[in-house]
């Protein structure tokens, strides 16, 4: 391979341009010689554009990606045929760097460029490692035992495996299950062939930013209405509009095994809103939906409300940003007065105003099986008034929390001087009484436990009369101690003091 100027080959980057004939599309270049990559191995890889980037070495030259993308690098191919693989034809297949508990294992990067590289979590997964089995099955080829043993390392290199344009599409089919690669109808296809197989493992799928569209909405929903494994999936940041949202809709209706589905980001208005809705009012178990960032308006607005008044099953729903008003808002309370399962409602950045929030907390008000409990209309500025009406709301459900933007007239300044620390509260009850801070909070729990649902806490924090604190203290506390998966973690009391 020869430097910058003198071009003999270039790699390739799976993604842009999705599967071409079986063949993996190409991407974007890497002009060996220039700031992508360095002839010479000992220099510093780091931080550029903001992000994490890595190394991998190709012929001699290191060449530098973003560690947001899983790579395949390949050589570019100029027709429909296959180059046969050569000593001067280097494919490596990038996943993730080693973990952090495995710093004994010998690996092939600098200590230099190791510590440029976070680990997050393991991209193949039990589930993945299936998929290639599968789409091995699929496309008629023998799966290539190195690629599956060295599935979780942190680069390999697949010199000499006769992969061929049928096995390097298996590979593909393996490595879909990531966001931002635009694979477009062809990736939608053959992710819905395997779908409809029904027998993998796998019960994810991340699929955002691939570019999907009308043909791609309908392959992938039909695959979907006869597939149960499957439990969550996410396909923000495509194209879908108004006609997709009547093939989720459909989809929807039919599914029994998805329980979260994400499709913020989208071209979806009020006629997939009204597509949408008439699938949840029948669906069984779909538990989160995300459909923020797209633009129900006041009639998609209303036809939510008419689905949450049947839904049995929904119990996070966001729909922030979706130009809906107050019309909109008070039509979608009225699902409210008859739902008994939605616990998180999200309406941030709608044009909505006070009279709205009025609306919303009426109707959780009058139903009393009611299960909300996180209401969030950060965006609106609401009066005293409104919080001596809420107060009244909070007696009838004490497990409610809405988050408003500020009271109108009262300047945050005096918001933070009139509530103190509550882990200060906390700390001094403890020491008054002689007890450890992480008793207090273990007290909370039925049977002394070190976790339990932000939901139990709010409410059992409202109910203790040992130290009084208000919703905003409460709500500080919950920030400090909540782990991200719904339930509060006191074992960072042991060594933590305010």
């Amino acid at each position: 391979m020869r430097p910058h100027g003198c071009w003999g080959r270039e790699a390739a980057v799976l993604g842009r341009k999705g599967l071409q004939n079986g063949v993996l599309g190409v991407w974007s270049h890497v002009q060996l010689g220039d700031k992508g990559c360095s002839q010479d191995l000992g220099g510093r890889g780091g931080n550029r554009g903001g992000g994490k980037w890595k190394w991998l070495y190709l012929k001699g030259w290191r060449v530098s990606f973003p560690t947001s993308r899983r790579c395949v690098f390949l050589l570019e191919e100029t027709g429909t045929q296959a180059t046969p693989h050569s000593s001067d034809e280097t494919l490596y297949c990038e996943a993730e760097a080693a973990p952090a508990s495995d710093k004994g294992k010998p690996t092939r990067e600098s200590s230099e460029t190791d510590l440029e590289i976070e680990d997050t979590e393991k991209y193949f997964t039990t589930g993945q490692k299936e998929l290639y089995m599968e789409a091995c099955k699929l496309v008629g080829v023998v799966p290539v035992s190195y690629f599956i043993r060295n599935m979780e390392e942190s680069y390999m290199n697949l010199n000499h495996h006769g992969l061929g344009p049928h096995g390097t599409k298996a590979i593909a089919i393996a490595l879909v299950n990531i966001s931002d690669n635009a694979l477009g109808f062809e990736g939608a296809k053959v992710i819905s062939e395997f779908l409809q197989k029904n027998s993998s493992s796998l019960v994810s799928l991340q699929l955002a930013g691939n570019k999907f569209k009308d043909q791609s909405a309908e392959l992938l929903c039909q695959a979907l209405s006869a597939n149960y494994r499957i439990k969550e999936m996410d396909l923000s940041h495509n194209e879908f509009c108004d006609k997709d949202g009547e093939f989720l809709g459909s989809m929807l209706a039919l599914n029994v095994g998805l329980q979260t589905l994400d499709l913020s980001w989208n071209h979806l208005s009020s006629r997939a809103a009204v597509s949408l809705s008439n699938g949840l009012r029948s669906n069984v178990t779909l538990k989160t939906l995300d459909i923020s960032m797209n633009g129900f308006g006041n009639e998609g607005a209303a036809a939510l409300g008419e689905a949450l008044k049947s839904n049995s099953s929904l119990a996070y729903l966001d729909v922030s940003n979706n130009d809906i008003g107050n019309e909109g808002i008070i039509k979608l309370s009225k699902g409210l007065e008859f739902n008994e399962c939605l616990r998180t409602l999200k309406l941030f950045l709608n044009p909505m105003n006070m009279d709205g929030a009025v609306s919303l907390i009426m109707s959780i008000k009058k139903n009393p099986r009611s299960k909300m409990e996180n209401l969030d209309i950060s965006h609106v500025m609401v009066s005293e008034q409104f919080v001596k009406f809420l107060d009244g709301v909070y007696a009838v459900h004490p497990q409610l929390d809405v988050v408003y933007k500020a009271i109108q007239g009262l300047s945050a300044k005096k918001s933070i001087i009139q509530y103190p620390n509550p882990m200060k509260l906390i700390q001094s009850y403890a020491d008054q009484n002689k007890i450890k801070v992480l008793d207090f909070f273990k007290s909370l729990t039925p049977t002394g436990m070190m976790k339990m649902p932000v939901s139990e806490f709010l409410k059992a924090m409202i109910q203790q009369n040992k130290i009084p604190l208000n919703r905003f203290q409460i709500r500080e506390l919950i920030k400090r101690l909540d782990d991200k998966n719904g339930n509060m973690n006191f074992s960072v009391l042991e060594v933590a003091r305010p």
